[in-house]
């Protein structure tokens, strides 16, 4: 991941450049590497460590995304129809 494209993420999903903490950044960006990890997974199936690393990430955001759901509900509803989590 670029120093660019995390700069992109913060402003989107955060207050500034600098907010990189805050929970809607933290799912943006593992959203952006859950995706990145998909693709590389479909070309190489015996990768059993990224695998795994991709189940983690898959978990924290699965967390991070059920904290947002409880505290703000409104902005769940919206970064969920903004990075097409939900069908």
């Amino acid at each position: 991941m670029t120093v660019e494209k995390k700069k992109e993420i913060f402003e989107t999903y955060g207050t500034s450049v600098y907010d990189t903490g805050s929970s809607k950044v933290q799912v943006a960006l593992f959203t952006y590497r859950i995706n990145h990890l998909n693709n590389h997974l479909k070309k190489n199936q015996k990768d059993f460590n990224t695998e795994r690393a991709l189940v983690k990430m898959v978990g924290k955001r699965k967390k991070l995304l059920k904290y947002i759901e409880k505290h703000d509900p409104e902005s769940y509803k919206t970064i969920i129809k903004h990075l097409g989590l939900r069908k």
